[in-house]
């Protein structure tokens, strides 16, 4: 049976079995727990409603709620599962629009991103950031209340991160789709 399991990354598909096989980033050996297209399915209802009970799973998935417990334990347990949240609607709180901020450093020495990095987990608006590829070095993603708002964003926090060479904003017109995951993922390719 499984045991604690270990967190991995997807690596590939049995194209007999149909089944995902996990890789541990970090060792490069399979994970303990093989997932199946009813653990694929049980994540796909959990990503649409992480507060569904495990009877309503059951039925969902097709399992009774004993065994929807059993293996929600399991996914967690592994990794795959990693926490459960609420969405908020920032709209109703004051915050509708959506800001991506590209952000050009003068370097890329370890020191430079370090210190970069540090200073942009102090920002209060930042709501994600990522290293990237291309021909910026950082994406920055906030929710602001209006023009006026970033501009004091702007001046207050990401103008005095240190090493920025160049910041380019952009403004989110329409919201096409945001999804909590690519249903991809989850379809067992």
């Amino acid at each position: 049976m499984v045991s604690k399991l270990r967190k991995g990354a997807p690596n590939k598909m049995d194209m007999q079995s149909g089944k995902l096989h996990w890789l541990d980033a970090a060792r490069g050996k399979p994970a303990q727990h093989e997932l199946d297209d009813t653990d694929l399915r049980l994540m796909r209802a959990l990503v649409s409603d992480g507060r569904a009970s495990d009877v309503w799973l059951g039925e969902k998935v097709h399992l009774s709620s004993t065994a929807v417990a059993r293996r929600r334990k399991i996914l967690e347990e592994s990794g795959y599962i990693t926490h459960y949240s609420a969405n908020l609607n920032v709209r109703s709180l004051g915050y509708g629009t959506l800001v991506m901020v590209s952000i050009e450093l003068v370097s890329q020495a370890e020191s430079v991103l370090q210190d970069f990095e540090k200073a942009v987990l102090d920002s209060p608006s930042m709501q994600f950031c990522a290293f990237v590829t291309g021909d910026t070095d950082f994406l920055m993603i906030l929710n602001v209340q209006s023009l006026e708002d970033y501009d004091m964003i702007y001046r207050k926090e990401l103008s005095v991160l240190p090493h920025v060479r160049r910041i380019r904003s952009s403004f989110v017109l329409r919201e096409v789709a945001s999804r909590q995951i690519a249903p991809v993922i989850l379809n067992g390719r």
